[in-house]
């Protein structure tokens, strides 16, 4: 059974090294799980917009690829933040 006393106690006697990694692994997680949604929303509803006004296409494929390019700078900076913990540390 998971007792979460036992786990935040083994998370206070743990090394700064092992919980770097653990931050690292949860930043890289998380940064590409909400770049991951962002872009299949993002091109979901581009795509939905091309097939209602088809004359918008090429307006909604230039909006579609800068807000994929932010989005992709999102995972850089968390893949930075990651391996900036994990050789920090």
């Amino acid at each position: 059974m998971f007792n979460l006393t036992r786990v935040l106690l083994d998370v206070a006697e743990a090394s700064p090294k092992g919980l770097a990694g653990f931050g690292a692994g949860l930043a890289i997680g998380l940064g590409a799980l909400g770049t991951t949604l962002g872009i299949g929303i993002a091109a979901g509803r581009a795509l939905e917009g091309a097939s209602r006004q088809p004359e918008m296409y090429s307006k909604l494929q230039t909006l579609l690829l800068i807000s994929i390019v932010f989005m992709e700078s999102i995972a850089i900076y968390a893949l930075v933040v990651s391996l900036l913990l994990i050789f920090t540390f």
